[in-house]
């Protein structure tokens, strides 16, 4: 499974020869098995857990996936994360505890390495919080502390730079945000090289950097060469590897490559399938997003059988009691509506709509665009009905039923 179908564009990637024997290689990396391609769930595990505080220090630096903010891994590896913590137990602290371990094995502390501990945790405490002027001011205090306590160019001020700088992208500032992602990888390359998974997840949040400011020849660029690396280091099926091609793929849509950035999401999503992720909330995103894609290139028919998918997906994830559910049954409703399935289209959308009404006040204006939807349909039916004396018979039951639709809306 790990030799996959990417595009053309990959194919010299995945031909590349493997990590140099000589670089220094994360022990966790290289503990139990160097065949990556193996895609055990013990090396997935060791990886989410330890490149999430390797790299920064108590899972400071942000991973991100979609359009969301996540510390250290997206939501595809919720799973994975949560099943190696429990297997672990007490362990977990023990991988905490090495946190100021640097790659010689020699151990830094003074005043200032603990202060940037504290700043660290207390700016990602404030930003979980949504506190983002506090947080902003912690993790400038926590860059300040790490330069002054591990040197310039120590891999902790590269975590340091890149959590402020992510900090700063979302709150959209932008041009103080770019110089700090760019010192970040500056240091990481001159510390581990530049092919290091660490690099590959820095790049990965210079993508997203440009992605969010639209710049796409530049978030292309980055994530192709993130998309290097983790395809060398992680394997070709890992979760990590394929949020990377999930987002390069977002990246060639906007640019007009419609056919490879289909080709590229719905590698990604296979990959979180071949992981046992196919019912996740990001692999369910991933196949929403396939599915719009399939609509706007016309072609209902394929984008209604992954709408089941999801739907079905979400049934067994959150239930009917979910507004997420009602959503995806509203969008398999109307795609079913333009291939002229009016009956399944009808009962999706009633359904959609006690959902809506339960869960939401009867005045919310999600329940009134699902009436109108019925109402729609129900407009659209009564028109298929024979005409009597060369017009519509206004006593219909579709058109009387679309008539106390729109009246409970207006």
């Amino acid at each position: 499974m790990a030799t996959r179908r990417l595009l053309s564009l990959f194919r010299g990637i995945r031909s590349a020869p493997p990590f140099p024997a000589n670089r220094v290689i994360p022990s966790f990396l290289s503990s139990g098995s160097s065949d990556f391609g193996n895609n055990t769930r013990q090396n997935q595990n060791q990886w989410r857990l330890i490149a999430a505080i390797l790299f920064s220090g108590q899972a400071a630096v942000f991973f991100m996936d979609e359009n969301r903010i996540a510390y250290a891994q997206d939501d595809s590896s919720n799973k994975l994360l949560s099943e190696n913590t429990q297997g672990q137990g007490g362990n977990q602290e023990a991988y905490v505890s090495g946190l100021q371990r640097v790659e010689d094995g020699a151990v830094v502390s003074n005043e200032h390495t603990i202060k940037w501990r504290i700043f660290t945790d207390t700016g990602r405490d404030l930003f979980s919080k949504g506190k983002l002027d506090e947080a902003e001011k912690a993790f400038e205090s926590a860059l300040k502390e790490a330069r002054l306590g591990f040197g310039q160019r120590d891999p902790h001020v590269a975590s340091s730079c890149n959590n402020l700088a992510e900090l700063k992208r979302v709150r959209k500032q932008f041009e103080e945000a770019e110089p700090l992602y760019l010192e970040a990888i500056s240091i990481l390359e001159d510390s581990f090289g530049p092919d290091d998974i660490r690099v590959g997840a820095a790049l990965h949040n210079l993508g997203q950097f440009y992605l969010a400011q639209h710049k796409l020849d530049e978030a292309r660029s980055s994530y192709e060469r993130a998309l290097k690396i983790k395809g060398r280091i992680l394997a070709y099926n890992n979760p990590d590897y394929a949020s990377t091609v999930h987002h390069l793929g977002r990246v060639l849509y906007l640019q007009g490559k419609e056919k490879d950035a289909e080709a590229l999401i719905k590698e990604s999503i296979s990959i979180l399938e071949d992981n046992g992720l196919g019912e996740s909330s990001t692999c369910i995103r991933r196949m929403t997003t396939l599915a719009q894609i399939m609509l706007k290139s016309n072609r209902p028919a394929d984008a209604e059988m992954l709408q089941r998918k999801i739907l079905h997906a979400l049934e067994l994830l959150k239930g009917w009691d979910s507004l997420e559910t009602a959503n995806a049954a509203e969008a398999l409703a109307l795609t079913l509506q333009s291939l002229g399935n009016l009956k399944e289209s009808r009962e999706l959308l009633e359904k959609c709509l006690e959902v809506r009404k339960k869960v939401l006040s009867e005045d919310h204006i999600q329940v009134a665009s699902t009436m109108l939807h019925l109402a729609r349909l129900e407009l659209y039916d009564s028109k298929r009905v024979p005409l009597v004396n060369g017009k519509y018979s206004e006593t219909s039951e579709d058109l009387i039923r679309a008539k106390e639709l729109l009246d409970n809306y207006k």
